[in-house]
């Protein structure tokens, strides 16, 4: 199973050869840094929302809840799906889901193995930027133990008001999610130093799956260490194609799988490369997109 560092994997229930999950989409509170608090949108409590995780063949149902002051709708991204079923209102048949409604998304696994995400599709620029998308992991029924951690980041930014540049304190902070300066850069809704380092076994070999459904990209790199890059989109990348890098820029929309082994004792940044995205709203500690893989 893949582990999102800070974020719940969905329970689902199955009746006859249905799994069937709930996501409710709703204001959520959470702290980016201790004590740092922001008032945002996500599901189920979280920001990201939970990781889903289903096997090719699964016919699913997922039930999304709108507790939202305003319509939403949730898009499968990079799923082969039903045009009813894809989310976007505006363009689609797919329907709008209402303030204390509900909408059943009904559909059948036909993608092979894979890293996609969901997020709203409605009032996108509002709804995506206050933290609405998660994971949606496809695992491979035929894996073995190849891989001994699997790990999933979602990269998301957001602007926190009432605060002035250079400074951190305390509190419950609106966000302004239509503003172009960000200043605070999450992986899996927190910022260093309170991200949860990925830990690792000297041998083990380690698979980090990177996502982004926000507005900006971001080249991510690892210290200490070379990787292949083995999926992109969610799609298997045969060996012969493989890129062996050390960064990777990883754009809004796109889904990123990487492998490396842990041949290299120590703690090792993993982190964006963009000065500004390693810093909690310029100030002068390391903060931001930006975790540590700890040799455990």
């Amino acid at each position: 199973m893949v582990i999102t560092p800070d974020i719940t994997n969905l329970e689902y229930t199955e009746k006859h050869g249905v799994k069937y999950f709930e996501l409710v989409a709703e204001p959520v509170i959470r702290e980016l840094i201790p004590g740092l608090f922001i008032k945002g949108g996500g599901y189920n409590g979280s920001i990201p929302g939970p990781t889903i995780q289903v096997y090719p063949g699964d016919y699913v149902n997922i039930r999304v809840c709108n507790k939202l002051p305003q319509p939403t709708s949730v898009h499968w991204h990079g799923l082969d799906i039903p045009n009813v079923m894809d989310g976007v209102s505006d363009a689609e048949p797919s329907p709008l889901i209402e303030p204390g409604c509900y909408f059943d998304y009904h559909f059948k696994i036909i993608n092979l193995p894979g890293t996609h995400m969901y997020h709203s599709h409605h009032i996108s620029q509002t709804q995506d930027m206050m933290g609405l998308g998660g994971a949606f992991i496809i695992l491979d029924p035929r894996e073995n133990d190849r891989i001994q951690h699997d790990y999933f980041i979602m990269l998301q930014e957001f602007f926190v008001k009432g605060l002035k540049m250079g400074e951190i304190k305390p509190g419950l902070f609106e966000l302004d999610p239509h503003a172009m300066d960000m200043n605070f850069f999450t992986m899996n809704g927190r910022s260093f130093p309170y991200t949860t380092p990925l830990y690792v076994r000297c041998g083990d070999r380690v698979r980090i799956r990177l996502g982004n459904i926000a507005e900006m990209a971001h080249p991510i790199h690892i210290h200490g260490h070379q990787f292949l890059v083995t999926a992109s989109d969610g799609n298997h990348i045969p060996p012969n194609g493989r890129m062996l890098k050390n960064t990777i820029n990883v754009a809004s929309g796109e889904t990123w799988d990487i492998e490396f082994l842990a041949n290299n004792l120590g703690i090792w940044p993993f982190h964006c490369h963009i000065p500004h995205h390693m810093s909690n709203n310029m100030t002068n500690p390391t903060g931001g997109m930006f975790t540590t893989i700890v040799y455990a």
